[in-house]
Formats: structure tokens, sequence, C-alpha cells
């Protein structure tokens, strides 16, 4: 199999994944709802965002149109990034890496672009798909579906501690979904292994 396939095929499985549980999450539990997969420590949570990464958000919808271009204009700098990797028949793990970065942009883009259009609200009850009334929003003003939580660290800070003494502490706070973890850990591939990736890259 070609690097481009291989670059190509990664994109589309960690895509099918992302969205399948995503439309699963979607229609299948109410906003805030939690299954609990390893007790405490390993949990689906179910909440949606304005579109950042683990449920970080930009005000209004100003700020969600302007994300939403970003993620389109990203998107296209990726492509013809990862593009040029393959034609210049760069190290695997490099545009591997890239290919896992642009598949968790597209599917949050997805997510920002057309969950509105096709998705009633999860707000009390299980959102249908492709409701006969419409969607809860429009074009590039849906919200990003998110459900893994962490919280492998759930305690308080003591009360002799300077920093919120008594006040909660918990460690991974984050929700997120399959297309942050490909951003992420494309991301932490090359930071790791950059000398190996980009030695033979001119």
């Amino acid at each position: 199999m070609s690097t481009g396939k291989k670059s190509v095929l990664l994109i589309f499985l960690i895509l099918i994944c992302d969205q399948i549980l995503k439309i699963w999450v979607k229609t299948h539990m109410m906003l805030g709802q939690e299954i609990h997969l390893f007790g405490n420590w390993g949990i689906l949570h179910f909440i949606e965002n304005n579109g950042m990464a683990f449920g970080m958000e930009m005000g209004g919808k100003p700020g969600k149109l302007i994300l939403s271009v970003f993620r389109v204009i990203a998107i296209f700098g990726i492509g013809w990034f990862l593009y040029s990797l393959i034609r210049k028949k760069a190290n695997l793990g490099l545009i591997l890496a890239v290919s896992a970065i642009m598949a968790g942009a597209i599917g949050n883009l997805i997510d920002s672009a057309f969950y509105g259009m096709i998705f009633s609200e999860s707000f009390n009850q299980h959102a249908v798909l492709f409701p006969p009334g419409g969607g809860y929003s429009s074009f590039l003003q849906g919200r990003v579906v998110d459900m893994f939580y962490f919280p492998v660290i759930n305690t308080h800070w003591p009360q002799w501690s300077p920093y919120r003494p008594g006040e909660s502490l918990i460690f991974f706070r984050p929700v997120f979904n399959i297309a942050d973890s490909s951003i992420t850990c494309g991301v932490l591939s090359i930071v790791l292994f950059q000398k190996k990736m980009f030695r033979n890259l001119s």
C-alpha cells in the first residue's frame, strides 16, 4: 500500500470512529448523562461545546463563526502540507502524525458545520437525527460532542495548601472526543520524535 493510501486510510478510520461514537452518544444519551466504564475513573460523560478542543470555548456566535472559518483554513493548510510530505516521500511516521491531526480537525469541523442542522437539542432528551422541524441551529453554528472523561484523581486540596485550600482537585478534568485525541497524539508524536521525522526532509 502506498504512503498516500495509508494516510487516507488513517484519516477515514479516525473520522468513521469519531462520528459513529458522536452520533451514538447524541442519539442515546442526554446532556450531562454519564455511563461509567471503569468505575469512577473512566466515564462517558456527554457534554457539548462551541468548538475548541477539550471543552474550551470562544464566546457567542461571532466567536463560533471565527473558529469555524479558522478550522476550514487550517484544514486546507494541513492538507497542503500533508500532500507535500507525501510527494517528498517524507518519514512515514510524520505523514501519519499529520494525517491524524488533519482527521481530528475535520472531525470537529463536521460537528460544528452540520450537527446544528441535522440534530434536535439534547436537553432532557435523546437527540433526533434529521428531526421533522429541523435542527437546533444553522450552518457552522453546531456544537461539538465530547464524551471521554478520566478523573483519575478526584479529591480536595489540603487545607494547608497555599493554592485553593480545601477546594476540589480533579485530574484529568477536561472532557474530550476521538478527534481531540487524534490531534493530541499527532502533535505529541511530532514533538517527541521530531529529529527522526524531519531528518531527511529538505
